[in-house]
Protein backbone atom coordinates (compact mmCIF):
# COMPACT_ATOMS: atom_id res chain seq x y z
CA UNK A 1 0.00 0.00 0.00
CA UNK A 2 1.11 3.50 -0.97
CA UNK A 3 0.94 5.76 2.02
CA UNK A 4 2.77 8.58 1.36
CA UNK A 5 4.47 10.03 -2.07
CA UNK A 6 7.39 12.81 -1.89
CA UNK A 7 8.42 14.04 -5.23
CA UNK A 8 8.44 16.08 -8.39
CA UNK A 9 5.29 17.32 -9.71
CA UNK A 10 5.17 16.65 -13.30
CA UNK A 11 1.87 17.79 -14.40
CA UNK A 12 -1.45 18.80 -13.39
CA UNK A 13 -4.50 18.26 -15.33
CA UNK A 14 -7.78 19.29 -13.62
CA UNK A 15 -8.13 17.26 -10.05
CA UNK A 16 -5.44 14.71 -11.37
CA UNK A 17 -1.78 15.55 -10.90
CA UNK A 18 1.82 13.31 -11.92
CA UNK A 19 4.17 12.94 -8.94
CA UNK A 20 7.64 11.69 -10.30
CA UNK A 21 8.74 9.80 -7.36
CA UNK A 22 11.79 7.60 -8.01
CA UNK A 23 11.67 8.08 -11.42
CA UNK A 24 7.91 6.44 -11.93
CA UNK A 25 5.21 8.94 -12.52
CA UNK A 26 1.99 8.39 -10.01
CA UNK A 27 -1.17 9.50 -11.57
CA UNK A 28 -2.92 10.95 -8.14
CA UNK A 29 -6.75 12.53 -7.92
CA UNK A 30 -6.44 15.38 -5.14
CA UNK A 31 -9.62 17.91 -3.85
CA UNK A 32 -10.02 21.24 -5.64
CA UNK A 33 -8.75 22.64 -2.19
CA UNK A 34 -5.33 20.45 -2.02
CA UNK A 35 -4.93 21.51 -6.04
CA UNK A 36 -4.97 25.47 -5.33
CA UNK A 37 -2.12 24.84 -2.87
CA UNK A 38 0.90 22.73 -4.65
CA UNK A 39 3.89 23.98 -5.57
CA UNK A 40 4.92 24.81 -9.09
CA UNK A 41 5.65 22.16 -11.56
CA UNK A 42 8.63 20.64 -11.26
CA UNK A 43 8.94 21.53 -7.86
CA UNK A 44 8.92 18.97 -4.94
CA UNK A 45 5.45 17.78 -3.60
CA UNK A 46 4.80 15.87 -0.62
CA UNK A 47 1.16 14.39 -0.56
CA UNK A 48 -0.75 11.76 2.11
CA UNK A 49 -2.03 9.04 -0.41
CA UNK A 50 -4.86 6.94 -0.22
CA UNK A 51 -4.58 3.86 -2.53
CA UNK A 52 -7.89 1.92 -3.58
CA UNK A 53 -8.25 -1.35 -5.33
CA UNK A 54 -11.25 -1.71 -7.71
CA UNK A 55 -12.08 -4.38 -9.99
CA UNK A 56 -11.39 -1.66 -13.23
CA UNK A 57 -8.06 -0.97 -11.18
CA UNK A 58 -6.19 1.07 -8.87
CA UNK A 59 -6.45 4.93 -7.86
CA UNK A 60 -4.59 7.12 -6.31
CA UNK A 61 -5.95 10.17 -3.74
CA UNK A 62 -3.82 12.73 -2.65
CA UNK A 63 -4.32 14.97 0.36
CA UNK A 64 -2.04 17.25 2.54
CA UNK A 65 -2.80 16.95 5.83
CA UNK A 66 -3.85 13.75 7.52
CA UNK A 67 -7.47 14.60 9.07
CA UNK A 68 -8.22 15.31 4.76
CA UNK A 69 -7.09 11.52 4.37
CA UNK A 70 -8.91 10.29 7.13
CA UNK A 71 -12.34 12.19 6.79
CA UNK A 72 -11.93 10.83 3.18
CA UNK A 73 -11.85 7.40 4.54
CA UNK A 74 -14.79 7.96 6.71
CA UNK A 75 -17.06 9.55 3.92
CA UNK A 76 -16.14 6.48 1.82
CA UNK A 77 -17.80 3.96 4.73
CA UNK A 78 -20.77 6.10 3.76
CA UNK A 79 -23.36 3.76 1.18
CA UNK A 80 -23.84 6.27 -1.70
CA UNK A 81 -20.54 8.31 -1.33
CA UNK A 82 -17.85 7.13 -3.50
CA UNK A 83 -14.00 8.55 -3.69
CA UNK A 84 -15.22 11.27 -6.15
CA UNK A 85 -17.92 12.48 -3.67
CA UNK A 86 -15.75 12.70 -0.88
CA UNK A 87 -13.00 14.40 -2.71
CA UNK A 88 -15.64 16.85 -3.63
CA UNK A 89 -16.83 17.11 -0.15
CA UNK A 90 -13.49 18.01 1.10
CA UNK A 91 -12.30 19.91 -2.24
CA UNK A 92 -15.39 22.37 -2.50
CA UNK A 93 -16.60 22.23 1.01
CA UNK A 94 -13.41 22.48 3.09
CA UNK A 95 -12.83 19.54 5.93
CA UNK A 96 -13.35 21.56 8.76
CA UNK A 97 -16.60 22.71 6.94
CA UNK A 98 -18.20 19.05 6.53
CA UNK A 99 -16.71 18.22 10.21
CA UNK A 100 -19.04 21.29 11.80
CA UNK A 101 -21.94 20.25 9.15
CA UNK A 102 -21.96 16.95 9.99
CA UNK A 103 -22.00 17.84 13.87
CA UNK A 104 -24.36 20.20 13.52
CA UNK A 105 -26.92 18.35 11.39
CA UNK A 106 -26.51 20.44 8.78
CA UNK A 107 -27.49 18.67 5.50
CA UNK A 108 -28.00 21.59 3.47
CA UNK A 109 -23.79 22.16 3.49
CA UNK A 110 -22.65 19.10 1.93
CA UNK A 111 -25.39 19.23 -0.50
CA UNK A 112 -22.54 22.16 -2.04
CA UNK A 113 -20.70 19.47 -3.00
CA UNK A 114 -20.88 17.96 -6.37
CA UNK A 115 -23.42 14.80 -6.02
CA UNK A 116 -24.42 15.35 -3.16
CA UNK A 117 -28.23 15.25 -2.81
CA UNK A 118 -30.54 16.00 0.44
CA UNK A 119 -30.80 11.98 0.84
CA UNK A 120 -27.08 11.57 1.19
CA UNK A 121 -26.43 14.23 2.98
CA UNK A 122 -28.65 13.15 5.77
CA UNK A 123 -27.22 9.50 5.86
CA UNK A 124 -23.42 11.45 6.07
CA UNK A 125 -24.97 12.72 9.18
CA UNK A 126 -26.50 9.88 10.42
CA UNK A 127 -23.93 7.67 10.22
CA UNK A 128 -20.74 10.19 10.85
CA UNK A 129 -21.89 11.94 13.58
CA UNK A 130 -20.58 9.89 16.46
CA UNK A 131 -17.23 9.28 14.60
CA UNK A 132 -16.58 12.63 13.79
CA UNK A 133 -17.16 14.18 17.35
CA UNK A 134 -15.00 11.32 18.40
CA UNK A 135 -12.55 12.76 15.66
CA UNK A 136 -12.74 16.35 16.74
CA UNK A 137 -12.24 15.16 20.03
CA UNK A 138 -8.83 13.99 19.63
CA UNK A 139 -7.81 16.72 17.33
CA UNK A 140 -8.85 18.78 20.29
CA UNK A 141 -6.46 16.90 22.54
CA UNK A 142 -3.18 16.60 20.28
CA UNK A 143 -3.61 20.22 19.68
CA UNK A 144 -3.55 21.63 23.46
CA UNK A 145 -0.78 19.03 23.90
CA UNK A 146 2.65 20.89 24.30
CA UNK A 147 4.88 20.41 21.79
CA UNK A 148 7.99 17.95 23.16
CA UNK A 149 11.11 20.47 24.13
CA UNK A 150 13.79 19.51 21.78
CA UNK A 151 16.73 17.99 22.90
CA UNK A 152 19.77 20.25 24.09
CA UNK A 153 22.70 20.45 21.36
CA UNK A 154 25.27 18.24 21.89
CA UNK A 155 27.90 19.84 24.16
CA UNK A 156 31.17 19.09 22.18
CA UNK A 157 33.33 20.14 25.25
CA UNK A 158 31.49 18.03 27.78
CA UNK A 159 31.09 14.94 25.73
CA UNK A 160 35.42 15.27 25.32
CA UNK A 161 35.68 15.31 28.93
CA UNK A 162 33.29 13.02 29.57
CA UNK A 163 35.25 10.45 27.26
CA UNK A 164 38.48 11.13 29.05
CA UNK A 165 36.95 9.87 32.26
CA UNK A 166 35.56 12.78 34.15
CA UNK A 167 32.75 12.63 35.88
CA UNK A 168 29.80 14.97 34.78
CA UNK A 169 29.45 17.01 37.51
CA UNK A 170 33.11 17.56 36.99
CA UNK A 171 33.14 17.98 33.30
CA UNK A 172 30.36 20.53 33.26
CA UNK A 173 31.94 22.76 36.32
CA UNK A 174 35.37 22.68 34.11
CA UNK A 175 33.80 23.49 30.73
CA UNK A 176 31.57 26.62 32.30
CA UNK A 177 35.11 27.92 33.54
CA UNK A 178 37.20 27.05 30.02
CA UNK A 179 35.08 28.83 28.20
CA UNK A 180 35.27 31.87 29.94
CA UNK A 181 38.75 31.66 29.54
CA UNK A 182 39.32 30.34 25.57
CA UNK A 183 37.02 30.78 22.58
CA UNK A 184 38.39 28.06 20.28
CA UNK A 185 37.08 24.20 21.55
CA UNK A 186 40.95 22.80 21.60
CA UNK A 187 41.93 25.65 24.12
CA UNK A 188 38.76 24.86 25.64
CA UNK A 189 39.51 21.72 26.29
CA UNK A 190 43.39 22.39 27.43
CA UNK A 191 42.04 24.53 29.27
CA UNK A 192 39.55 22.57 31.34
CA UNK A 193 42.14 19.60 31.48
CA UNK A 194 44.43 21.75 33.41
CA UNK A 195 41.52 22.61 36.07
CA UNK A 196 40.47 19.13 36.28
CA UNK A 197 43.70 18.01 37.20
CA UNK A 198 44.53 20.41 39.83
Amino acid sequence: MIGRLRGELLEIEGPMVVVDAGGVGYEVQLPDAVIVQLPLIGERVDLLIRQIFREDGVSLYGFLLPFQRRLFDLLLSVKGCGPKVGLALIGQVGEDAVATAILAQDAKILTRATGVGARLGERIILELKDKIQEETFLRKIASATPARKPAPPADELVDALLSLGYRRNEAETAAHEAREQADDVQDQIKVALRLLQR
